[in-house]
């Protein structure tokens, strides 16, 4: 079977580029690593991607907000690019500093701020995959998601968080809420389902033995046919991919 073109957006700082490479990989797509920097030179590529991802990492050092100068470039270099991405109905993905910068570009709702205990947080949380959500990133998962976080701004805000789970936009909750996020929430979508934001790392759980307590067996049980894992998400996110334009 073919593999899907992909494209992988890294920037100044972000560092989890060759962990969603991987993922997308596994999942059955080929990627390739464009930096912020290449966004204009490399149009052909962006435009030819059925599936983008905003890497995670700490991009420009988190400088005057998380993620709100890596917006500013992203939008100024390949706004148009990521909009007709969006439009053609192709699958967007932003991880950790990647929600953060999707949120201040306008292609997902709310925002992230300081998580509600003022440290940064590394630990691997539970992640439930919201019923009734549109999100095609979530579409085939049933059962939680073990992923990693590691961010200090991390907690989701929105005026109306009740609204967005009654449109579909929720896409997962936090099992146990890490961060102070409203209503759980842990990833949310765009209206159409193809654009989605979520702060915890699936690209680091995309193999059994990535997880501290692989070697127990229930976990290794569960894991064996691919629940529990962040691959999950990038396979169905490939799924959706060869269906659309």
């Amino acid at each position: 079977m073919t593999r899907l073109p992909a494209v992988v957006i890294a920037g100044p700082g972000t560092n989890r580029d060759p962990d969603a490479a991987l993922a997308l990989r596994l999942a059955g797509a080929d990627p390739e690593v464009v930096l912020l920097s290449e966004l204009p030179d490399r149009a052909a590529v962006v435009g030819d991607a059925r599936l983008i991802v905003v890497a995670g990492g700490f991009s420009y050092a988190d400088a005057l907000g998380a993620g709100r100068m890596m917006a500013l470039e992203l939008t100024a270099r390949a706004g148009d690019l990521l909009s007709a991405h969006v439009d053609a109905g192709r699958p967007l993905l932003g991880i950790c500093n990647g929600f953060q910068v999707l949120t201040r570009a306008g292609l997902l709702p709310g925002a992230l701020g300081h998580n509600d205990h003022g440290r940064f947080d590394c630990r691997w949380v539970g992640l439930d995959p919201e019923p009734g959500s549109v999100c095609v990133w979530t579409s085939t998962l049933t059962e939680r998601l073990d992923c990693p976080i590691a961010h200090g701004e991390g907690r989701f805000v929105h005026p109306d968080a009740q609204r967005l789970a009654a449109d579909g936009q929720v896409a997962l909750r936090y099992t146990r809420n890490p961060n102070g996020s409203v209503a759980d929430i842990a990833g949310v979508c765009d209206p159409t389902g193809v654009v989605l934001g979520l702060m915890p790392h699936p690209e680091n759980h995309v193999l059994a033995r990535q997880h501290p307590q692989h070697r127990r067996r229930s976990l290794a049980r569960e894991s064996s046919d691919g629940r529990n894992l962040g691959l999950a998400l990038f396979a169905a996110g490939v799924v959706f991919a060869r269906g659309a334009t």
